[in-house]
């Protein structure tokens, strides 16, 4: 009798048990997909593509560093590639 007893107890805790893990889950779902859902990602910008505008380091110190080619890059506005 005590034998029977303790295997319908251990059934009924391993049945609750199962059961609030399905509701969890459930839940957790619930929950979960609507806010991914609604998350826009935003975009990204393009490798390379820099994110402020450039601006050229017009100091006299400088200017007379550079190169020619460098010189003409800054001018155009563009980021220099060349030393």
């Amino acid at each position: 009798m005590i034998s029977i007893r303790n295997t319908v107890a251990a059934a009924a805790i391993a049945a609750s048990m199962l059961g609030g893990g399905v509701a969890g889950a459930i839940l957790y779902g619930a929950t979960v997909i609507p806010a991914a859902a609604a998350t826009n990602p935003s975009p990204t910008p393009a490798a390379g593509t820099p994110t402020t505008p450039f601006v050229s380091n017009e100091a006299a110190a400088h200017e007379a560093t550079e190169s020619a080619a460098r010189e003409a890059q800054e001018n155009a506005g563009q980021v220099p590639t060349v030393p």
